[in-house]
């Protein structure tokens, strides 16, 4: 246990920003979910909709240090290919 005021406090800064890296991870896993979804439903034009929204979530936590930037490059390109190879 934390026995000094800084490392007290560097306790209470790493829990609050577990739990809003938490948060986060959810929301940019809850949107590539609903993409999913909506590839499975077939509507193109709702495809691209949730797809720009969903890139703009893996975007914004590769940003903020959430995840790499190229894991989110890669989660958009296979993304998007799922959405072409339906398209077609």
């Amino acid at each position: 246990m934390a026995n000094t005021a800084q490392a007290k406090k560097r306790v209470r800064q790493s829990e609050k920003a577990r739990a809003r890296n938490a948060s986060q991870r959810s929301a940019m896993r809850t949107a590539v979910k609903k993409l999913l979804r909506t590839i499975e439903g077939g509507d193109k034009s709702a495809m691209q909709v949730v797809f720009i929204e969903t890139s703009s979530a893996l975007d914004r936590a590769a940003r903020k240090g959430l995840i790499h930037k190229n894991k989110a490059a890669r989660l958009k390109s296979r993304l998007s290919a799922r959405i072409k190879a339906v398209a077609a």
